[in-house]
């Protein structure tokens, strides 16, 4: 007998670098995908070593590699939308935005360029290929403060300052900015959304006080594509990722898994219920 589908599920296509540990990169982003519902794909653009202190180092994935991979993918499951991380050379960028030039659906560029200890992770001219060639596609891109102070050659410290420099982002050719105030000294985390022809949008919540953080980038940018993906818009959908990412940070802060930056706990909700049924 044969199998008929009878649903569709929403898809979402992950182009970025790798996590052994788990936490960050395709394997965050195939946690979020799931875990909101959507069928989340894989492209592989490089494979850093690393665990929750950091990385260690880049091996590089051939440009050729890349290409066969999207080729692939789109042969048989065309995405309804794309979340794309690590692009650490300039020909990875020429080659991912080549490819993406008549793409119909929804891009999040969340653009890796600062690791967490703050070492630049990509050369300057790769960072200048990024901005010509995929903030030009992106529907909305997602650096942290320590991106946008390399984006913008400006120090990022206020609120004021963020949105700023979200505009001075939009200048740059991008559609919209969502300027992530992780980094910023407060009690209250903000991020700014900065929109061609919007009004500024600020979003705000109590900061967790955890060190389970590692990935929340990825994961952010991988739930936002995953509501896009649903025809959900722009405002709400960076409202609804934003509010996932803030409870998957809450259900992880009394896990301890590594010795540094923990892990969010990205299946709280199934979790919920399998406690709640071995309880009763």
């Amino acid at each position: 007998m044969t199998l008929q589908r009878t649903e569709r599920i929403h898809t979402v296509l992950s182009i970025a670098g790798f996590d052994g540990s788990g936490g960050a990169g395709i394997q965050a982003d195939t946690k979020t995908v799931s875990a909101l519902g959507c069928y989340a794909m894989n492209v592989l653009t490089a494979l850093p070593v690393q665990n929750t202190q950091g990385v260690r180092t880049i091996y590089d994935i051939p440009t050729q590699a890349v290409q066969d991979q999207l080729e692939t993918i789109f042969d048989d499951i065309y995405p309804d939308s794309i979340k794309i991380g690590m692009v650490h050379s300039v020909a990875l960028v020429r080659c991912i935005a080549n490819f993406l030039r008549d793409y119909k659906g929804s891009i999040v560029f969340d653009p890796v360029m600062v690791s967490t200890s703050g070492h630049r992770l990509i050369q300057e001219e790769t960072i200048q290929a990024c901005i010509e060639e995929l903030f030009p596609l992106a529907t909305l891109i997602t650096p942290n403060l320590d991106e946008v102070s390399v984006l913008v050659n400006s120090n990022i410290t206020t609120l004021e300052q963020m949105a700023m420099a979200g505009t001075k982002i939009l200048s740059l050719g991008s559609k919209a900015v969502l300027v992530k105030g992780g980094h910023l000294e407060s009690d209250v985390l903000t991020n700014v959304l900065v929109q061609v022809d919007a009004e500024t949008k600020q979003y705000s919540s109590a900061r967790i006080d955890t060190q389970n953080t590692h990935g929340s980038g990825c994961t952010l940018s991988s739930a936002i594509a995953s509501y896009l993906s649903q025809g959900i818009l722009l405002e709400p959908a960076v409202e609804m990722g934003l509010h996932y990412v803030y409870q998957a940070i809450a259900e992880s802060s009394q896990i301890r898994i590594g010795q540094g930056n923990g892990p969010l706990n990205h299946f709280f909700n199934p979790q919920k219920l399998i406690r709640h049924e071995m309880d009763s």
